[in-house]
């Protein structure tokens, strides 16, 4: 295997790894931001205050684009394997 091939799949290694992450990461992160500006508007400094919406945000998310996030490492694996024959 060349150093090209090696990098070639490395990068597809982290754009997957990415986009599978990017929709659970971006949902917390938002509903971290919205939980931090109520609490300093109300000036309720509860930290436990942020978990379970987080928590909650993130199950929604694993629920709704599971399917979609299990397909596209299903696909990354299959031409994985399918690109073995062919790794000098």
């Amino acid at each position: 295997m060349s150093a090209d091939q090696a990098l070639f799949l490395m990068n597809q290694m982290a754009w997957v790894a990415f986009l599978i992450a990017a929709p659970v990461l971006f949902g917390t992160l938002g509903v971290g931001l919205l939980i931090s500006v109520v609490q300093v508007a109300t000036q309720v400094q509860e930290i436990t205050l942020s978990y379970v919406p987080k928590l909650l945000t993130a199950a929604f998310i694993l629920i709704g684009l599971g399917g979609w996030m299990l397909a596209r490492l299903i696909q990354f694996g299959t031409s994985l394997y399918q690109s073995i024959p062919a790794i000098e």
